[in-house]
């Protein structure tokens, strides 16, 4: 295989490492703004396998939130400057709430936060501006999920929408004009049964969040969409209540594209979480 070669959407496949967990038996656990606890922590164990990662945009499937976990769709938005937290909140929040309505079914969106990734270090004096992650995980879990519906909803209203379907939906693009390195691969969710879901808690002074990373399985099957635009955008299903709706939960991680060329433009994003109420 070549190891690098011209940017395109019209590749088949690319073969790529990609990070998976080593269970150990010892959930992960890091502690975050929490120096004085943090000789506790248990640090995880990765290690790389070769995947091959086909191209989504040529797949001979039409991918669906219940049936593979995410979808690609045309989605212009009207931000200028995403490194505008004010913008943001004001005019991708709402955009991204009917988004995540219109492709889950949802009668109700609740988007509640919001992260950016560049690969520029100079952005990270933001808390809020990160690196791309080179794990396999899923944002939520079992124990987290619900504690989210807990912490951006009322007391007396969380509760009674516990009791009903509800679900987790997030949504990720672009921010430059295009994707030429790290970009997204998507796990198919029928491929990725329940098993080998290590929780890996992230414990801060006021809160403790727990997400999935993931173990190998051979029968991992990935994809990608090649040269993403800032007018696309995934949407992809990281929780739901609801076990006869399909996907549950969505793998994901950044990669390091072998076709990329040395001058590849630095990787820039927006990932949008939002409850769904059904």
């Amino acid at each position: 295989m070549v190891e690098t070669a011209e940017l395109s959407s019209e590749l088949g496949f690319v073969e790529a490492d990609v990070n998976y967990i080593v269970d150990d038996g010892i959930p992960p656990v890091r502690y975050l703004d929490w120096p004085e606890e943090a000789h506790k922590a248990h640090p995880a164990t990765y290690e790389g396998h070769r995947v091959r990662i086909h191209n989504g945009r040529i797949a001979d499937q039409e991918f669906t939130l219940p049936t593979h976990g995410f979808k690609l769709v045309a989605h212009h938005t009207t931000v200028k400057n995403f490194f505008d937290e004010d913008e943001i909140r004001r005019v991708y929040y709402p955009e991204t709430e009917q988004l995540i309505k219109a492709e889950s079914g949802a009668k109700r969106v609740v988007v509640f936060d919001h992260t950016l990734r560049t690969a520029e270090k100079s952005r990270h004096t933001d808390g809020w501006v990160r690196q791309a992650v080179h794990a396999v995980h899923n944002d939520y879990t079992e124990r987290s999920a619900p504690q989210r519906v807990r912490d951006f909803l009322p007391a007396d209203e969380a509760e009674a929408a516990l009791q009903e379907r509800y679900g987790i939906v997030q949504t990720w693009r672009s921010i430059a004009p295009r994707v030429e390195s790290e970009p997204l691969a998507m796990c198919d969710g029928r491929t990725i049964p329940e098993v080998g879901f290590i929780r890996y808690e992230r414990r801060y002074r006021d809160r403790t969040g727990e997400t999935y990373h993931i173990s190998y399985s051979p029968e991992h099957r990935w994809f990608y969409f090649p040269l993403m635009t800032r007018d696309e955008a995934l949407v992809f299903k990281v929780f739901d209540t609801d076990a006869s709706a399909g996907v549950r939960f969505t793998a994901h991680t950044a990669f390091s594209d072998p076709t990329s060329p040395p001058d590849a433009k630095f990787r820039e994003s927006i990932e949008m979480r939002a409850l769904v109420f059904y």
